[in-house]
């Protein structure tokens, strides 16, 4: 039960208790005016079953009192019940999804992509939404209804000990039935889960490659992956509440039971004289107020039992390990790769490289594709950590510093940009938040793209679409151009930016490099090994080695994989297409 506060809560039980105790005391105030009428009804009782008994109308009068401001009271009880439990169940969500991303946010990228693409759309949406509804709705009344009987039994003893124990004599069965059938319960959330997440994902996947599936005529009939998807969370959607359905309703026959029990021996006692009348009514009525809470928790109890699942998938997240580091990185900006092994998971990357790139240098990464050139760049930047050697920076090995503050040292320019749904200006302000106007417009002139941005109906302030849709690949490059150049960091790691460009968007872009690089840190990846030309340091990777390095005209006079690769361009330079 520990457990099931602490992480429906995202690790904060404590935001429930003031809630719940509201809860609480809401329940238990509507019992009272019941209580209050039973009262009267016994006065007015003993006055006719008992002639010459006089009528105890100061006893009627100050219950007439009381009715109305209880339930006044009453009301701004439950005023401030309601609005204590909504405040902590968006409060704790809203603060959790927060968290959540930032946690992520620390998370390496190796982790990130080990996930399915709508596991973790569904969990920041979907799961948080079902701990919201239960601390909202669920827990408040689950606290509330599990403490109301226990008082009720122990009050209604006093009065009867028979009825009280006929009332709550079944109750225990229908715990014990939903206790057993928890397991089932789990195996079929977890199924309906995993079959939520793998629609949403196959749902994202159909809606990104809508432009291959308008190019190849399919139409959405054949899109197989997505029909069976949906369907096989249809399948799984009716197997849980077909299943779990039933168990609750007789769990909930069951505990009613105890109500149809009591009828029978109060009538019996009422018979014998062991009971009166107004004594029994008390019983049905606030023996149905008391089983009211308790069938509505039997109700939803599958409901919690499903947010017991995405609170855990929320912090099996949460547990993940984030990068460690607590140290300020050094100022120099000499980096050196001793020994270093890498692999995505089983495929091995990166095996026992070593190699040295010197502050103020521009290093060069070419090799085959696969052969380890990105991997190299993202590693510098610690999106993931090796897992054999170390890479130092200036000396120091990068997993002791905190990655925080050695992203502050780095720069980056890569080929797939990604532009926010937002303006122009607040994309560029990314390499620097707090840049005034002067500064983003001189970083924009500086990318070469000040002339476009001012073309556009709302210049800075226009909107660019969703990653950047409504801007050409070249605009899009130069405007993370900016970003970098804003940002002005000594170590600059350019993942050839110009390789999918057309000439006139190439030649504006190598500008703002020419820019962007002066006297930085400059590691470059190139497939164009034209660009690589004046480089001081050319590595080239082949099967997870580097193979060679040195400048352009020492590697060409090695004839080795250089040589083969710079030959193979110069000849599909004088390619052409023609008609057969």
């Amino acid at each position: 039960m520990r457990n099931f506060f602490y992480n429906i809560t995202s690790g904060d039980p404590a935001a429930l208790l003031i809630p719940s105790l509201a809860s609480f005391f809401d329940g238990l105030g509507k019992i009272i005016p019941a209580a209050l009428i039973f009262d009267v009804v016994n006065t007015m009782y003993l006055f006719f079953a008992h002639p010459g008994t006089p009528l105890n109308t100061g006893r009627l009068w100050t219950v007439c009192a009381i009715l109305p401001a209880w339930m006044l009271l009453q009301y701004l009880v439950s005023s401030w019940a309601y609005g204590k439990t909504f405040t902590a169940a968006y409060a704790v969500s809203a603060q959790g999804r927060i968290n959540l991303a930032e946690h992520l946010r620390r998370l390496s990228l190796g982790f990130l992509g080990s996930r399915d693409p709508g596991d973790l759309t569904t969990m920041m949406l979907g799961d948080y939404a079902a701990v919201e509804t239960t601390i909202s709705h669920y827990v408040p009344q689950l606290v509330s209804a599990a403490a109301l009987p226990v008082i009720a039994f122990i009050g209604f003893s006093f009065i009867n000990w028979k009825m009280a124990l006929a009332m709550f004599i079944a109750l225990p069965l229908a715990i014990l039935i939903v206790w057993l059938s928890a397991g089932l319960q789990t195996r079929l959330g977890l199924n309906h889960v995993k079959a939520k997440v793998d629609s949403a994902s196959r749902l994202q996947e159909y809606l990104l490659g809508m432009r291959e599936i308008k190019s190849h005529n399919l139409s959405g009939e054949r899109f197989e992956r997505l029909r069976e998807a949906f369907a096989r969370l249809m399948r799984e959607s009716i197997k849980i509440e077909g299943v779990v359905g039933p168990i609750m309703i007789a769990a909930i026959a069951l505990m009613r039971a105890g109500l149809t029990l009591m009828i029978f021996v109060g009538s019996y006692l009422l018979v014998g004289g062991e009971l009166t009348l107004p004594v029994f009514l008390m019983f049905l009525v606030l023996g149905n107020m008391v089983f009211e809470p308790l069938t509505g928790v039997l109700i939803n109890y599958a409901e919690i039992r499903y947010s017991v699942l995405s609170a855990d998938r929320i912090m099996q997240i949460r547990r993940e390990e984030p990068l460690a580091g607590t140290k300020n990185p050094p100022p120099g900006n000499h980096i050196e790769f001793d020994h270093v092994t890498f692999a995505y998971e089983d495929a091995l990357v990166l095996k026992n490289i070593s190699f040295s790139i010197p502050p103020g240098s521009i290093t060069a990464l070419v090799g085959p594709s696969g052969s380890g050139k990105s991997t190299i760049t993202r590693l510098i930047a610690r999106f993931w950590d090796v897992q054999g050697g170390r890479i130092l920076l200036d000396g120091q090995n990068i997993k002791e510093i905190d990655p925080e503050k050695l992203l502050t040292r780095i720069s980056m320019v890569f080929q797939d940009v990604y532009l926010f749904k937002d303006s122009i200006r607040n994309n560029i302000k990314v390499g620097k938040m707090d840049a005034s106007q002067e500064e983003i417009e001189w970083a924009a002139r500086q990318a070469c793209c000040h002339e476009f941005i001012m073309k556009l109906p709302q210049g800075y302030d226009t909107p660019v679409g969703e990653g950047g849709c409504t801007l050409s690949g070249g605009e899009k490059q130069r405007v993370s151009i900016a970003r970098a150049l804003l940002k002005d960091a000594p170590i600059v790691l350019l993942d050839e930016a110009t390789a999918s460009l057309d000439p006139e968007n190439e030649n504006q872009v190598q500008r703002a490099i020419n820019a962007l690089v002066s006297n930085k840190t400059v590691v470059i990846i190139a497939h164009r090994l034209k660009t690589v030309k004046k480089a001081d340091n050319v590595i080239v990777l082949d099967d997870c080695r580097v193979v060679e390095q040195g400048r352009h005209e020492e590697l060409l006079a090695n004839q080795g994989l250089y040589h083969h690769l710079w030959t193979m361009q110069q000849e599909s330079s004088g390619w052409s297409m023609k008609a057969s």
